[in-house]
């Protein structure tokens, strides 16, 4: 018994040392950057790293000072931490499952098509002020910097490109081909994502 309070008090202090720098970080965001993208995640940073905190504290106090009903809230906040991230992961799983790339012949990229997603996450991607803030974060990121090698017709057929991707390249492109290419892939994903929707 004297092992295991030992082992949960180092356990809960490395992990209570952890957050101090998560907490850190979500403040530096609050303070340093005022892009939508970092506005959405700010918070949960700053909250996540304060939970830790004070689960961390409860693991360690509960411990090392031999108090029972810290334990005991520590122990039930760590099972519904486990149902919450196995409920998470099934959701996800079942989310986009079946999400998966269509390989096209004789081309490097492959086709994704909406309906083959969930109808929750399709109603996710359609709505637009999510793509609003998606955006943001995609341009904070400078996600389309490494697209300016795709400038002539014959890369950009042979590059595996997301949807995303391509939309971007469309978007920032200056050739009328690799535009007209870009928008043609485009036509041909959002065409399959309307038919779902008519059926």
């Amino acid at each position: 018994m004297k092992i295991s309070n030992q082992l949960t008090g180092i356990i809960n202090f490395i992990t209570l040392v952890l957050s101090l720098p998560i907490i850190g970080v979500g403040i530096w965001l609050a303070t340093k950057h005022n892009t939508d993208c970092v506005r959405f995640l700010q918070w949960p940073v700053i909250i996540i790293g304060v939970f830790i905190l004070v689960v961390s504290i409860a693991g360690f106090v509960g411990s090392c000072f031999r108090v029972a009903w810290l334990l005991w809230l520590y122990l039930l906040v760590m099972f519904l931490l486990i149902v919450l991230l196995l409920a998470f992961t099934v959701f996800a799983f079942i989310v986009t499952n079946k999400g998966a790339g269509h390989a096209l012949a004789g081309k490097g990229y492959k086709e994704y098509r909406l309906g083959d997603y969930s109808t929750w996450l399709q109603r996710r991607v359609e709505n637009s002020n999510n793509w609003d803030k998606i955006q943001s974060c995609l341009s904070d990121a400078k996600f389309c910097s490494h697209l300016s090698k795709y400038s002539t017709i014959s890369s950009f057929d042979a590059a595996d490109l997301s949807p995303v991707q391509v939309w971007l390249l469309a978007s920032s492109s200056n050739s009328k081909d690799l535009l007209q290419k870009a928008v043609f892939r485009l036509e041909r994903f959002i065409s399959f994502s309307l038919i779902f929707h008519m059926h």
